[in-house]
C-alpha cells in the first residue's frame, strides 16, 4: 500500500520529532517517497540532515525556496498522496483549525488537497486543554484523521496523556488512510 506513495511529512517543534525520524525510516522502508517539512521549531529538536539521510530528499523548510520554483507549498501539496503532521504541537493545531498560515508547513496544510493526518504530542496539562480540544475537534470535522497521543511517561518528567503516537502506529492510520476510498 506505501509502495511508490508521495508522503510528506511535516515536523512541527517537539521533543516527539526524534519519533518523526523512526516513522520517516519505516515510511521509505516499506517504498513510500516522502519529503520532510520541518518547522524553524522542529530544527531546533532534530536536524535536517537527519531526515535527507532517511529519505534521500532534500528537507522543505522554506517558504521561498528556488528548489520549488511555483513555490514549495503548491508543488508538495500537488505531489502529495497524503500529508501526515506527527507531532503536531497545541500551536500547530492551533494554527492549522484556524487557517493560519506563517510557515511553510501551515501554507501547505492550506494547500493540500490530499488526506491530512495530526499526531498531536505535548504535555498533559495542554492536552487537556479544552481549547486544544475543540482545535482538534474542528481538524476532525474539516476532515482530517487525527492519530490520538498516548498516555504515559512524557518529556517534562510526568506521566499522562499527550506522548505522540508510536511510529508503528501512525504507520498503521497513514495505510489505513491511502487505503481508504476519496470523495
Amino acid at each position: 500500500m506505501l509502495q511508490n506513495r508521495e508522503i510528506v511529512i511535516g515536523v512541527s517543534g517537539g521533543i516527539a520529532a526524534y519519533k518523526a525520524a523512526a516513522l520517516t525510516s519505516q515510511l521509505v522502508q516499506a517504498g513510500a517517497h516522502v519529503t520532510a517539512v520541518l518547522t524553524g521549531n522542529a530544527r531546533k529538536f532534530i536536524g535536517a540532515a537527519t531526515f535527507a539521510a532517511l529519505t534521500g530528499r532534500p528537507v522543505a523548510s522554506r517558504s521561498f525556496d528556488l528548489a520549488y520554483p511555483l513555490g514549495a507549498h503548491i508543488e508538495l501539496a500537488a505531489k502529495a498522496d497524503l500529508l501526515v503532521v506527527a507531532p503536531a504541537t497545541a500551536g500547530l493545531l492551533a494554527k492549522a483549525a484556524h487557517g493560519m498560515a506563517d510557515d511553510l508547513l501551515t501554507t501547505l496544510l492550506l494547500c493540500a488537497e490530499c488526506p491530512v493526518l495530526y499526531c498531536p504530542a505535548m504535555n498533559a496539562a495542554m492536552w487537556a486543554k479544552p481549547a486544544v480540544q475543540r482545535n482538534v475537534e474542528t481538524l476532525a470535522a474539516d476532515g482530517a484523521t487525527i492519530v490520538p497521543p498516548g498516555t504515559g511517561w512524557l518529556s517534562c518528567r510526568q506521566s499522562g496523556a499527550g506522548r505522540m503516537a508510536e511510529p508503528a502506529d501512525i504507520a498503521a492510520a497513514i495505510t489505513a488512510s491511502l487505503a481508504a476510498p476519496r470523495p
